[in-house]
């Protein structure tokens, strides 16, 4: 099928509060171009270099960061990123809010929790989370916004450890929700579900899905 059979299918199957990134690392600028003349408005990028290449082509969507981020990075793309999805220290939360300021911006961000299985995957686990939000010092981050939480499933073809591991997801943004953003109601953002398991993450309550090969195709 073409990109806009696939998106089509894909739109029909997922709720319309539902967001999807498309994943388009490694994808050209023409298949991006192919994918946006079918609606498709939000991409989503692993690599700093790749993702400012194709910025300067096709500056006109909403770009994400979804992959790991060095702080030395974040330079490079604070001054167009509509959001960063894989925030994983206060480190790096607190270089994103000093270059969001050199550019006037104030920058989305989620918070990447670590829910997997392996060990090689990045992000927080719920205390480190937690000890983050306490932290003194992110009251005085002016230019970053924390709009949720993401996380990346075990790969594996039990769908119960996945479905296990998005529902502990839920139920932890459920509870940072309540204890800290309370008043905040920007804070309504959880990405998870990729290409594999998209449907199972929106059963448990995603509002974002980042899906690649469902819309390009596999090479």
């Amino acid at each position: 099928m073409s990109i806009a059979q696939n998106i089509n299918k894909l739109r029909s199957q997922i709720p319309s509060n539902v967001r999807v990134v498309a994943v388009s690392k490694t994808k050209t600028v023409a298949e991006i171009r192919e994918t946006m003349s079918a609606g498709q408005i939000c991409f989503g990028e692993s690599k700093v270099q790749e993702l400012t290449a194709k910025q300067k082509q096709i500056p006109e969507v909403e770009w994400h960061l979804i992959g790991h981020l060095q702080t030395n990075k974040v330079k490079y793309i604070a001054p167009f990123i509509n959001m960063i999805q894989s925030v994983d220290s206060l480190r790096l939360l607190e270089e994103i809010n000093y270059q969001a300021g050199k550019n006037n911006r104030v920058i989305d961000c989620l918070l990447q929790i670590h829910i997997a299985r392996e060990e090689t995957k990045y992000g927080l686990n719920e205390q480190e989370a937690i000890e983050l939000l306490n932290s003194d010092n992110l009251q005085k981050l002016t230019n970053i916004r924390i709009r949720g939480l993401m996380g990346i499933a075990t790969f594996t073809d039990d769908i119960e450890t996945i479905r296990y591991e998005f529902r502990g997801l839920f139920n932890f943004f459920q509870r940072l929700r309540n204890d800290y953003f309370q008043n905040d109601p920007s804070f309504n953002e959880l990405s998870m579900g990729m290409s594999d398991d998209y449907l199972i993450a929106i059963d448990e309550g995603a509002t974002i899905v980042r899906v690649g090969s469902i819309i390009f195709g596999t090479r």
